[in-house]
């Protein structure tokens, strides 16, 4: 069992930046793929970034591209997202989580343990 914990959400405006934290227990944090997904209200949830088990491969979504960056950190069981150039529509709940599999992956599907989220919320 994988335990997952967001941290780093909050309120900023357009235009700011934003760092997000994930810590992950609960096994060999070098043996997963981590990934990180978005939820704004009355929408489906969305890929925005994953990053590959040796953080070499990484993968975002077009609407992030170039804005958001995604790393991790083995040695500190911990993968980050920081954030850019914020928009008013990235405001959402930001989920952390984490597979199992070789291979990054886009699909919420894939991915075996999900963090609680964090709230962000960018302002106009």
């Amino acid at each position: 069992q994988v335990q997952l914990v967001e941290s780093g959400g909050g309120l900023v405006q357009a235009g700011g930046s934003l760092r997000l934290s994930c810590a992950a227990s609960g096994r060999t944090f070098s043996s997963l793929v981590m990934g990180w997904f978005r939820q704004a209200p009355g929408k489906e949830r969305e890929f925005v970034a994953t990053i590959s088990r040796s953080g070499v491969s990484t993968y975002y979504a077009d609407s992030v591209k170039g804005r958001f960056t995604i790393s991790r950190d083995n040695a500190k069981n911990t993968v980050y997202l920081q954030m850019n150039s914020l928009k008013p529509e990235d405001t959402a709940v930001y989920y952390c989580a984490a597979e199992t599999t070789i291979s990054v992956a886009t699909t919420a599907g894939r991915y075996d343990y999900w963090g609680q989220g964090t709230q962000v919320t960018v302002s106009s």
